[in-house]
């Protein structure tokens, strides 16, 4: 689960406090997403007050290709002169009266045809995120992120400000400039909006056309070389909450001193000045100051156990969610939660055979030709190579406990021959 989808802040997501601030600054909001994390993100906006369907839409990318493509497809399905704000969705502004007025600053210069980067003013020599060197409004150079020594530096000298990775612009203007110094990206891009499947408020990308786009941050291919941008010095209480130490600074601890997130009890002896991070698949301890070298250890993972970096062991779908329970040789065990008038595809499986129980509410149940209910603590079986469907018709959430047993029982074992969130 991304970090922008969890509910970290006064039990919101970042992604929701993200809608939230900027839906009444913005006349329309385009959330450029990653297809697979697309039903999550309309869960979260259900969560939302008074935000007006008619002025959302989603851009759906198959696979990721960093920062510069995203915002050039986002362009490129917009008109030229649109004014285009780009935000994170995994930022924290805690002063949002501030945010809204350097929203406006921005705005003058964006609509002189100028590339706006907003910098935060740094409170701390923080080696997490990349720097601006400006001058007021005018910037001198974009700074890679710097060691400790470098970052003091920049606080004693002054002048140097957080990279927010906040953008505003013409949408013409940014492709303007991203033609002139990456045009393959500007190409790419082109190519991939054209051939896109196109509904009323939804876009998707096909993934041969996105694999096409060479992967670049917007930063190194064109902000850093467009003579063209300005910043805006942006004093709105932000974080980006990039590591586990960022987080630790936005919760207030309690009386022992110690900041817990967690239902699980977890006791420690003459441990100080620690990160624990327990999950049902990993545990993490390290250092306070040294969280951000997380990303050693994923890469790590990524060549030792890939599987753990990829799957957690709670996987999140548009008709709700599962949770393994126990994994072995020959089976596997879930619990399985079906949201109300939901359903899953209608599906076989090659490799392994299925036993569903229901441990909460009522399950519509098809088996080939056989449609039929089954009530709490009923339960079926499902031998490999039958179509089958799980579906709940019900107001209320539907909960069983599948076991899978076969000679493989990977998630990639399905064959889908219809689905409601067009998968097959």
């Amino acid at each position: 689960m991304p970090k922008q989808f969890v509910p970290l802040i006064e039990n919101k997501s970042l992604f929701e406090l993200t809608m939230t601030r900027n839906k009444d600054i913005c006349d329309d909001i385009l959330v450029v997403s990653n297809q697979e994390q697309y039903f999550v993100v309309k869960d979260k906006i259900a969560n939302i007050k008074k935000i007006t369907k008619n002025k959302l839409k989603f851009l759906l990318e198959p696979i990721g290709r960093d920062t510069a493509g995203a915002i050039a497809l986002a362009c490129m399905s917009l008109d030229e002169e649109t004014i285009v704000l780009i935000t994170p969705s995994d930022h924290l502004i805690k002063d949002e009266k501030n945010y809204k007025k350097v929203i406006h600053q921005a705005k003058k210069f964006a609509q002189d045809d100028f590339l706006v980067t907003f910098g935060i003013e740094p409170t701390s020599p923080e080696t997490g995120y990349g720097y601006i060197q400006a001058n007021k409004n005018e910037v001198i150079s974009f700074v890679e992120k710097p060691d400790k020594k470098t970052a003091k530096r920049y606080i004693e000298i002054g002048g140097y400000y957080y990279n927010s990775g906040m953008f505003m612009f013409k949408a013409g203007v940014f492709l303007q400039q991203l033609k002139l110094y990456e045009a393959d990206i500007y190409t790419m891009s082109k190519k991939a909006i054209s051939n896109s499947k196109q509904t009323n408020n939804t876009i998707k990308i096909d993934i041969n056309d996105m694999l096409n786009i060479p992967t670049n941050s917007i930063d190194y291919a064109v902000m850093e070389k467009s003579n063209i941008v300005k910043m805006i010095p942006s004093d709105i209480k932000w974080n980006d909450i990039g590591s586990f130490d960022a987080l630790s600074n936005e919760i207030k601890n309690d009386k022992n001193n110690n900041l817990i997130l967690s239902n699980k009890v977890v006791k420690t002896i003459n441990i100080k000045d620690t990160i624990v991070v327990d999950t049902d698949d990993a545990l993490l301890l390290c250092k306070k100051g040294s969280s951000q070298k997380v990303k050693q250890i994923v890469n790590k993972l990524k060549s030792t156990n890939e599987t753990l970096t990829k799957i957690h062991l709670t996987g999140f779908r548009p008709w709700g969610s599962y949770t393994v329970l126990q994994e072995k040789s020959g089976y596997k065990i879930k619990n399985i939660i079906v949201k109300s008038n939901k359903r899953l595809s209608l599906q076989s499986h090659k490799y392994r055979n299925e036993h569903w129980i229901v441990v909460k509410g009522v399950a519509t149940i098809t088996i080939n030709d056989k449609i039929f209910k089954l009530q709490q603590n009923q339960s079926t079986y499902i031998q490999a190579g039958d179509k089958h469907r799980l579906a709940n018709d019900t107001k209320n959430d539907l909960i069983i406990t599948e076991v899978q047993v076969g000679s493989y029982t990977g998630e990639d074992d399905i064959i889908r021959y219809d689905d409601d969130f067009s998968r097959s």
